[in-house]
């Protein structure tokens, strides 16, 4: 059962630092959705959801005596701005964002669902809930953008059309 321990605080260190890491990216993309007002209150709804999820992994931590990863949160931090950054650069970074975060979405639930089996297999209930809550509010925000895309992805393609903005 040692084994099965260690794994899942890796893993739960791994998702701390996801989130970390989907905090960053989403502060960025927010900040520079001016014209799609619809897609920049999801994402300000779903950095706050995350918020959350980042405390309630770091009292999980907590509770077994381990620390978050320092290393992974950082790299992780350093990833989504650098994600940012070239983003900025590109005439299509809603579109290419939208993507990016849906498929960011999908990774973060398999994390969760991972953790989920790996927590009953230690019989940790309270950890189980957490993984849960965090599994549906991240599967919400990944069936939204895929309801949306295709409204994201045309509005885009008109505002190129026109030769406006792509973002602002």
């Amino acid at each position: 059962m040692e084994q099965t321990r260690q794994n899942y605080l890796a893993w739960l260190r791994d998702a701390h630092a996801m989130e970390e890491q989907a905090l960053a990216m989403m502060q960025s993309m927010a900040s520079r959705l001016e014209t799609y007002p619809q897609l920049r209150k999801r994402i300000q709804d779903h950095i706050r959801e995350t918020e959350g999820q980042v405390s309630a992994l770091s009292r999980l931590l907590d509770r077994q005596g381990a620390n978050a990863s320092v290393v992974k949160d950082t790299l992780g931090k350093m990833t989504a701005f650098a994600q940012s950054m070239s983003g900025m650069f590109t005439g299509d970074e809603v579109v290419k964002g939208t993507l990016g975060s849906y498929t960011f979405e999908n990774m973060e639930i398999a994390t969760y669902r991972i953790l989920i089996t790996a927590a009953e297999q230690l019989g940790d209930t309270e950890a189980v809930e957490v993984f849960i809550r965090c599994l549906e509010e991240e599967e919400a925000m990944a069936d939204w953008l895929a309801g949306h895309s295709a409204e994201i992805t045309r509005t885009y393609l008109s505002r190129a059309e026109l030769d406006l903005p792509a973002q602002r």
